[in-house]
């Protein structure tokens, strides 16, 4: 068996490079018009987002690229999720609400 060698010393650790400044993500910016202000709740999955703003009785739903405005009318929607692909569950404060039963705008 041979002897062990001597290990070597440990080198010094190289000064770290002092981290840039990251760039904030864009997010894409609003989609939804300006004059609605920010909406109580949005999101989106699977192509699809929605935006709810309930001062304004208004909810928006995008679809491949074309946007979707429906009068909530008296129901106040605090939530919205997606039940299958393509179908949005609307929550309000007296129950759930189909999407169906809204008035679309345009």
């Amino acid at each position: 068996m041979e002897p062990m060698k001597p290990l070597e010393p440990m080198k010094p650790l190289e000064p770290m490079k002092p981290l840039e400044p990251m760039n904030p993500a864009s997010g894409g910016g609003a989609w939804w018009p300006q004059d609605l202000g920010a909406p109580a709740s949005s999101g989106s999955q699977d192509g699809m987002r929605y935006a709810v703003f309930p001062e304004a009785r208004r909810l928006l739903v995008e679809r491949d690229g074309r946007i979707a405005t429906y009068d909530s009318g008296e129901h106040r929607i605090g939530g919205v999720s997606q039940q299958e692909a393509g179908r949005l569950r609307l929550e309000a404060e007296g129950g759930p609400v189909d999407l169906d039963s809204l008035r679309q705008l345009d």
